[in-house]
């Protein structure tokens, strides 16, 4: 039996034919099929293909003790046939109540350009927002094309940019982007998240 099919429904992706799960630790060799199976992601953002253990690293690689959350969420994607179409890494309360932080989110390749990837986002936002966010906050690394068009076109607000972060065989630069999910606005966000200061 495919594990992924015991998985209680946390919500359903409307227009999409799919639903979401969170993922356990028993779920990694699942996840590790995925990341082999759509390496675009990895490819465009380290330079080089997901490693032989990247769903093991992706469950243990914690943001630093300074870095505060409630709850961390690996919430997978899983299309009627219980096969994983996408993950998303979520980290509530980040940095500051109400803030949440969306990590790693990958559409399988298949996917691109059909809208799928743009209604799971929504899913998840509306289902973020429901749980309480207030905000939402992402880092996009600067010259992946489709993924920096992707998120401003959902709405993400440019903050400030990190240069020379290390990631795999690349040093990049990343944007870190923000989204009010109610109406907020950008000083209110600073004043909870100063280190998101511009400079």
């Amino acid at each position: 039996m495919n594990p992924l099919s015991t998985r209680p429904t946390l919500f359903e992706v409307a227009n999409a034919s799919m639903r979401a799960i969170v993922l356990s630790e028993d779920d990694i060799p699942c996840l590790q099929e995925f990341f082999v199976a759509n390496p675009a992601y990895f490819l465009d953002v380290y330079g080089e293909p997901p490693r032989a253990n990247e769903a093991y690293e992706e469950f243990h690689d914690l943001p630093p003790a300074e870095m505060t959350y409630t709850r961390r969420m690996h919430i997978g994607f899983v299309n009627d046939a219980n096969e994983l179409e996408g993950i998303a890494g979520v980290l509530s309360d980040f940095l500051a109540a109400g803030v949440w932080h969306i990590g790693l989110y990958v559409v399988a390749t298949s996917l691109h350009g059909s809208g799928v990837a743009r209604s799971i986002h929504a899913a998840l936002e509306a289902w973020m927002k429901h749980e309480g966010a207030q905000w939402v906050r992402l880092g996009v690394v600067a010259g992946n094309a489709r993924a920096e068009r992707f998120w401003e076109r959902s709405g993400y607000i440019d903050m400030r940019t990190r240069e020379g972060v290390e990631m795999g065989k690349r040093i990049n630069t990343v944007r870190v982007m923000v989204k009010p999910l109610c109406g907020g606005a950008l000083a209110s966000y600073l004043e909870r998240v100063p280190r998101d200061r511009p400079g």
